[in-house]
């Protein structure tokens, strides 16, 4: 079992990396293999709504100009998902929510029934939001949400200042414990609880 731990920070080795290390540690720790992915400092372009991923296999049609299609099939191949991202004006970074909106519009039956979560990180204000606004992409795709013993965030202006957030790593910790506990659950369960089933969708237009 494989999890994913996506850095949306420009900053490779900053505080969002230094909390998904202590998540990635603790599962290990529990048998889970991972892998944190950065997205890098280049631009990534907003989805256009072309709806060009549905006939692409939900994957980009654009995809070959940035990171976005790297990414998408990384967390295809995973078996949890977790999304880690700074917060910029009590929100996620720009770079991290345009790859997540193209992954996402075409692409979300791919990743049906996988456990995901969400990280941020703070310098003061504006995590929960943040958090809430990341775990809105996992909500519409019938993705289980791994949650810990508070929100899933750290605070820090530097990784030195993310390391003596004590509560903030001890959630991360907890967070890794019960994202294993459930992947093994699940794993368990093949063969033997088959997965929910998925009703075709009918969207209501509340124009009439």
């Amino acid at each position: 079992m494989k999890v994913l731990l996506i850095n949306g920070s420009p900053n490779e080795k900053g505080c969002t990396f230094t909390a998904l290390s202590e998540v990635a540690t603790q599962l290990n720790k529990n048998g889970i293999e991972t892998t944190i992915f950065h997205i890098g400092k280049k631009p990534i372009g907003g989805c256009l709504a072309c709806c060009g991923c549905y006939k692409n296999n939900g994957f980009c049609v654009h995809g070959d100009k940035d990171v976005v299609n790297e990414c998408a099939k990384l967390m295809r191949e995973a078996d949890g998902i977790i999304v880690g991202s700074p917060v910029y004006y009590a929100g996620p970074n720009g770079q991290i929510t345009s790859l997540l909106d193209r992954i996402f519009f075409g692409g979300s039956p791919y990743l049906y029934n996988k456990p995901a979560a969400a990280v941020v990180s703070a310098r003061r204000g504006g995590a929960s939001a943040t958090y809430d606004r990341l775990l809105k992409y996992f909500m519409k795709t019938n993705m289980p949400i791994v949650t810990s013993q508070y929100w899933n965030s750290v605070h820090g202006m530097t990784p030195d200042d993310v390391r003596k957030d004590i509560e903030g790593l001890q959630t991360m910790r907890t967070l890794a414990n019960n994202m294993a506990w459930l992947l093994k659950c699940i794993d368990h369960a093949k063969g033997v609880i088959p997965l929910p089933e998925v009703e075709p969708l009918t969207p209501t237009n509340f124009i009439h």
